[in-house]
């Protein structure tokens, strides 16, 4: 089943692709392009809203109108918990992990593990998981979302889709780096929130309001489902669907997971992703980087009434397909015989938004896609160059660190689009469940990793280490169940002969128990192996992030944020400028980051000083801090409201 454009959507959709890819392009002749603060780090000279716009944007990805609409539509306002529950987290962001971040002096979130612990095989292990993290969850989800999006509309086969998608999103990000990330990320996320408004209002509307769409909600079923109410009782809304906190047991989303679980998923993806900490290190100081930090946690009070409730009233307006019961009938509606909650937000903005704004809303879409995917990108590069491609290749020139940074791009897109048959059977056909579940399997080790690093100084490298490893097994055994045994789909009238581990233990009550095991693992192995000295713990911790010493390092590494260059990259950039400047070359060099200008004067001690202050000054400016301080009471006293008045 597919709707058609109009020639105004399609116009739409032209000038915001011209648009994107001039900002991004743009953003690739700014200053400090051609080295690795400049394309990782965006020269660590960006202010609050970019850096706030940036991290919702990053977030706030296609999966947002697929797999929250979608599970928004299946279960009601449940999923509210998983954007509200973040507001905390980045708040936390802002005021506890990236000042000690900041302080150690790391671009990467590896880079501070070795730094933290010394050794190199948690910072391997950091960099090869996070990349795993990437194709199994967020590429993949990604290109997958849009993909179902574009489907609905072009009726295309699924890899043309995701090869229209995947061509302008690669384009800027290869080129630009972290800033042209941040600025058509800013860029999307104003497209993103007018074309979301638009929809929830002329839903909201059409529906009759907020009253008649809770009303009409409790009754939204396919007319199989309410024929033969008995056979097939899951077509039905939940009872509790107004209710944000479920029940332990029976609940989709049970109340101690939400607390507890949920908290360790949310710590890692908003704490310790690279995605995320990348843009708080690219603010110019620690209060930008506040600012920043509470802008996004705001934005994100609003998914509630741009995805999630337009995904509920999907539901009421187009039962017959968003609710379908029956495998077969719910194939030839959307292909996919697990059920049919995914197209709920596609379905809506196809027939509900008018010509011209469809296109717009479209449009809205892929900019969330895409920021998300430049943003995955940008980050997973980063980690390869700076935490793996240097461990092999310690010299390095710039140009070379530019290209392999790039070349990581290309793999993990054709890792991504594999995986993407084997995602889209999971879960019962919903989006988000996947996603979550999958993220339970494997974050909360490294929630606990990271957390016990800061706060704990007694935390030992073999006991990070071999906690990790213990847990991190425990995980993948659950998650490779999650594959072998599969829950039957609605309608299907299969049994249901998972292992008890499956049937019974939700995933958020999974991750509480993954959690106990590393909490566990790690502390006893930290008690029986020797602690590193205190000089070493300088700047590292939240207790030692103001020291004004250096910490010791037994382990000698380039320091990427002061040594900007090298002896090799000098003698190849003299190379490169006087080489004769023919097309071939110009466009190579652009596209390596590689200066033509003749070469500067080499970094004196005093510069390097100068620089390295800037990269891990903590230092704010009191009127700063303290509005920052208030926006952040402010903006969590309006979640805490929101949650108890959906309790």
């Amino acid at each position: 089943m597919t709707e058609e454009l109009e020639g105004g959507d399609y116009a739409a959709i032209a000038i915001y692709f011209c648009l994107v890819l001039a900002v991004g392009l743009w953003s690739t002749c700014r200053p400090n392009r051609n080295n690795a603060a400049g394309y990782f780090l965006a020269g660590k000279d960006m202010h609050w809203f970019p850096v706030g716009a940036s991290i919702f944007a990053s977030n706030v990805g296609a999966p947002m109108f697929i797999g929250l609409a979608g599970t928004a539509a299946a279960n009601g306002f449940s999923c509210a918990i998983y954007e509200w529950h973040a507001v905390y987290l980045l708040i936390a962001l802002g005021w506890v992990f990236v000042p000690v971040y900041v302080s150690s002096g790391a671009f990467t979130m590896p880079e501070y593990l070795k730094k933290r612990f010394g050794g190199v095989r948690l910072r391997i292990f950091l960099t090869v998981f996070s990349l795993f993290n990437y194709v199994l969850i967020k590429i993949s989800s990604e290109i997958f979302s849009g993909a179902i999006f574009l489907r609905q509309i072009l009726g295309w086969n699924m890899y043309a889709c995701i090869g229209m998608i995947l061509a302008v999103t690669a384009i800027y990000t290869v080129a630009g780096g972290l800033t042209a990330v941040i600025y058509t990320d800013t860029l999307q996320t104003i497209i993103l929130i007018i074309g979301a408004v638009v929809l929830f209002a002329i839903t909201l509307v059409d529906v009759g309001g907020w009253n008649e769409f809770l009303a009409h909600y409790a009754y939204a079923a396919s007319n199989l489902t309410l024929s033969d109410p008995v056979n097939y009782s899951c077509g039905m809304p939940r009872k509790d669907y107004m209710h944000v906190w479920r029940d332990a047991k029976t609940g989709d989303i049970p109340w101690p997971g939400a607390i507890i679980g949920l908290t360790t998923i949310g710590l890692t993806v908003w704490c310790n992703d690279q995605i995320m900490v990348q843009r708080c290190l690219s603010a110019k100081n620690i209060s930008h980087n506040k600012g920043g930090a509470v802008f996004a946690a705001a934005l994100k009070i609003f998914p509630f009434f741009l995805w999630i409730v337009p995904g509920m009233i999907s539901r009421v307006l187009f039962p017959d397909e968003i609710a379908c019961a029956d495998p077969e009938a719910c194939k030839q509606i959307c292909g996919n015989a697990a059920g049919c909650s995914n197209i709920a937000y596609p379905l809506l903005v196809l027939r509900k938004m008018p010509i011209g704004l469809r296109g717009i809303m479209l449009s809205a879409l892929l900019a969330a896609l895409m920021s998300t995917l430049t943003s995955i990108f940008n980050s997973a590069s980063s980690m390869v160059t700076m935490d793996l491609w240097r461990r092999f290749r310690r010299r390095a020139p710039q140009h070379e660190l530019m290209i392999v940074g790039r070349v990581c791009v290309l793999v993990l897109i054709g890792v991504s689009v594999l995986w993407i048959p084997i995602m889209e059977n999971s879960q019962g056909g919903q989006l988000w469940p996947y996603l979550q579940t999958m993220a339970s399997c494997v974050t909360p080790p490294w929630c606990w990793v990271f957390l016990m690093a800061l706060m704990w100084k007694g935390t030992t490298e073999s006991g990070a280490f071999w906690g990790l490893v213990i847990s991190t097994i425990v995980g993948l055994t659950r998650m490779v169940l999650e594959f072998v045994y599969t829950a039957p789909n609605c309608g299907s009238f299969e049994e249901d002969t998972r292992p008890a581990i499956l049937k019974e233990v939700h995933f958020l009550h999974f991750a509480i128990i993954l959690s106990g095991i590393s909490i566990l693992s790690t502390v006893i192995i930290s008690l029986f192996t020797v602690r590193r000295s205190p000089e070493k713990l300088r700047r590292v911790t939240w207790w030692t992030r103001n020291d004004p010493l250096d910490p010791e390092e037994t382990e000698s590494e380039d320091d990427y944020g002061v040594q900007d260059v090298n002896e090799e990259t000098q003698k190849v950039e003299r190379v490169a400028s006087v080489k004769k400047r023919n097309i071939g070359r110009l466009v190579y060099n652009w596209l390596c980051g590689i200066d033509n200008k003749p070469k500067q004067r080499t970094l004196t001690l005093e510069d390097k000083i100068l620089i390295k202050k800037k990269m891990t000054d903590i230092g704010e400016n009191p009127r700063a801090k303290f509005v920052s301080a208030v926006a952040a009471i402010a903006v969590a006293a309006v979640t805490t409201f929101l949650l108890g008045l959906f309790a």
